[in-house]
């Protein structure tokens, strides 16, 4: 075993595993302790503040400067309660992580004093350095400035004494640099267009709000391995290393019994987000060795947007006290599965009701297949912006590969909704009134819904969007990703679905004068029949399904340069204008930031490779083929001729394939270089971006196989990395 691999697992061994979780306490007795939250407001606010913040969450009324300051006097002394120094303002770049300048409450006086300071200007507005956040061209790199703005609908929390007050983030001419922005704004574009639609059913319903529950999958590797995998720590994912004997195949860590010291981190980082407000409800292992799962509960889509970055960033903190490595990448190890993000989505109503759930009456139901079949026509309209949504490096190496939705968008609802769909097809006569019975019959059918549903228990696991009852579960977002970008496409293209279709209905009731009922049929006919490509029952995962979408005009975006393309066609500019949820200029500048983005990683993940390649690998193999030679010298001087080839004919044979495996690993080194530096002389990020996909990726799988054969070949004693047998189980 070479010395970096010893030291590595000697350093696990030499530790222990003595379990250093919390001790166990009630989650009522701590759950959002650390949060500025309902109860928090309402104990440090005086009544009129607390009016104008509420009126800011639910109705998105401007605070006044005065009732700032009175926000910001009684949020510092709160947070100077819970033992914090400094604040900052939280927010979400485009560069997927999220940020923060840390600023203390300490102000000195003239006569050498100090007091704490946190005013209302401080609370509402800062104005970090926005020079090295990716702007897409939207800012020159000296123009550093940029502007953070409070989000009183997200509330303030504490991590580790630093009041963080959760902001949008623009720049100086107003155009937005983060997620938060365009996700506020197609979340009011929802709630506008729902609550229209709403009205035809209940006049009640005054506002709409889109709810999110991620299921966050990630792995955990030791420390000290994790150190001793430079590809790891540097990209995410091991760029070599051959599969072990035994992986995922037996399927027994699938919910199997949760390792003591992976159930004491579990403990640790959900306790520090239960504090946070997260409302963390699931744990249990995976699919894959060292794979595991959390979810919560559904939240507003902001507020969940706001607690998954938050999240990820607490786990990657409390790993280290664990001696472990939290891994986020979609496709960490080779071989088995990777790590999805499922973003379970639907819309509630001030009065309780979730639209995408069928309740007790046919009205109701009506409303629940009005929602329903509107969600389907948006994502049939908008598929290709779907996948654009879902686009990474990452992603590409987990899309399709039997364990994750292929790169098709296709919608999922089951075979009982699937026949609700075709018997309304079948009774609603197009352009001609129905007869009363007719109307009762449908109705009355439409009413069994509940219980068809009652026990459909129909899962489709290969599907990118399937309805799971009372909600779409997003199945094809990435592990690593930001929720928020599945949530802004989402969010805007049923918006701009039920616009059209509120416009069509009051069209037939005004120019045909057909009643509410009658004119929402006719149009949600017409659009099972415009959607029904979409609709996808069968295995996603087959070849079969890739010619009968191509039949049904589906597009296949396999790699992100060409899935990216969708942002910025006439069609999907228009949209987010209309909507106004994004402008053509700041869907432009992500999509550079996004090709520059995927480039970038392709860049270092190449780097990475040869490096290791070239000067770890190779000198590992020919180390251990000079000692093979200096063997077969040996045994050439104590064996006959006769004999000599007997006795030396394996190891002459595996000092061959060394050598030819060292050529081709040099050879496809060199020749991804060479591409490389052509790549890097483009200065069209498109063009760069395709050269980086099919110029220099390519060379990635030539190399690996032949790293990984050298594995299986070079004596176990000297191998320089870390293997997947050593990594992937934690006892």
């Amino acid at each position: 075993m070479s010395t970096i691999r010893f030291k590595a697992i000697e350093s696990l061994i030499n530790r222990g595993y003595e379990p250093v979780g919390p001790a166990i306490e009630k989650i009522s007795d701590y759950y959002g302790k650390h949060v500025f939250g309902e109860q928090a407001i309402q104990e440090y606010l005086s009544r009129e503040a607390y009016e104008k913040v509420k009126a800011a969450i639910v109705h998105g009324v401007q605070i006044e400067r005065d009732i700032a300051d009175q926000v910001a006097s009684s949020m510092k002394a709160w947070a100077m309660n819970l033992g914090a120094t400094h604040f900052t303002h939280w927010f979400q770049p485009l560069n997927g992580a999220t940020a923060e300048k840390h600023d203390a409450f300490f102000e000195p006086l003239s006569d050498g004093r100090a007091i704490e300071s946190f005013s209302g200007s401080n609370l509402i507005q800062q104005e970090p350095d926005a020079s090295s956040f990716p702007s897409g061209g939207i800012r020159n790199t000296f123009e550093a400035r940029g502007y953070t703005a409070w989000d009183p609908s997200s509330p303030a929390f504490i991590i580790g004494g630093t009041l963080c007050i959760p902001t949008i983030f623009v720049s100086y001419t107003g155009e937005a640099l983060d997620f938060k922005t365009p996700l506020l704004k197609a979340l009011h574009a929802l709630d506008n267009a729902a609550v229209a639609v709403c009205q035809y059913f209940d006049k009640n319903v005054t506002k709409v709000t889109a709810t999110l529950g991620w299921e966050q999958e990630y792995f955990l590797i030791d420390e000290a391995l994790y150190h001793a995998r430079p590809d790891l720590s540097l990209t995410g994912r091991t760029l070599f290393g051959h599969s072990p004997a035994k992986g995922q195949q037996l399927e027994d860590h699938y919910f199997g019994s949760i390792p003591e010291r992976v159930n004491a981190y579990m403990r640790d980082f959900e306790m520090e987000s239960l504090k946070l407000g997260i409302p963390i409800r699931t744990r249990h292992n995976e699919v894959a060795p060292n794979q595991f799962e959390c979810a919560p509960i559904f939240e507003e889509a902001n507020l969940a947007v706001d607690h998954n970055q938050l999240l990820m960033d607490v786990m990657s903190k409390v790993a280290r006290r664990h001696r472990f490595r939290v891994l986020f990448h979609e496709k960490p190890f080779a071989g088995i599965n990777g790590s999805g993000k499922h973003n379970n989505w639907s819309m509630s109503t001030n009065t309780g009701k979730n639209l995408l759930s069928p309740g007790k009456t046919p009205k109701n139901n009506l409303q629940f297949l009005t929602f329903f079949i509107n969600t389907i026509k948006a994502l049939h309209t908008h598929a290709d912006l779907m996948r654009a949504a879902i686009a990474s490096a990452g992603n590409d190496h987990r899309l399709g590969a039997n364990e994750a939705p292929p790169a098709i968008i296709s919608a999922f609802i089951g075979s009982q909704l699937t026949a609700v769909l075709d018997e309304l097809e079948r009774k609603v006569k197009p352009g001609g009134k129905m007869t009363p019975d007719e109307k009762t019959d449908l109705k009355l059918n439409i009413g069994k819904i509940p219980q068809i549903l009652l026990d459909n228990t129909d899962r489709n696991r290969t599907s990118p969007f399937a309805f799971t009852g009372n909600k779409f579960e997003f199945r094809a977002v990435g592990s690593s990703a930001n929720c928020a970008q599945a949530m802004i496409v989402i969010n805007t293209i049923v918006a701009q679905q039920l616009r059209e279709f509120k416009s069509e209905v009051d069209q037939l009731m005004g120019k045909k004068k057909l009643d509410k009922d009658e004119a929402i049929f006719q149009v949600l006919k017409r659009y099972i029949t415009e959607s029904k490509a979409i609709r996808f029952e069968g295995n996603g995962y087959g070849d079969e399904w890739v010619k009968e979408a191509k039949k049904r005009g589906l597009n296949n975006f396999a790699k992100t340069p060409e899935a990216l393309d969708v942002f910025v066609r006439k069609d999907a500019l228009k949209l987010f204008e209309e909507n106004e949820v994004l402008t053509h200029r700041e869907m432009e500048a992500r999509y550079e930031i996004q090709l520059e983005m995927y480039t970038k990683k392709i860049q270092i993940e190449s780097r990475v490779m040869g490096d290791l390649a070239a000067n770890h690998i190779v000198p590992t193999a020919l180390k251990y083929q000079s000692e093979l030679i200096n063997n077969v010298k040996g045994l050439k001087e104590i064996f006959s001729a006769a004999e000599f080839k007997k006795a030396a004919g394996a190891q002459l044979a595996l000092i061959s394939e060394i050598s030819e495996r060292v050529n081709i690993i040099l050879a496809s080194v060199n020749d991804m270089i060479e591409a490389r530096k052509a790549a890097n002389k483009l200065s069209d990020a498109r063009k760069q971006a395709d050269a980086y996909c099919y110029k220099v990726q390519p060379f990635f799988e030539t190399i690996r196989y032949n790293v990984d054969k050298l594995e299986l070949l070079v004596d176990d004693e000297i191998w320089c990395l870390p293997k997947y047998r050593e990594m992937l189980f934690i006892n």
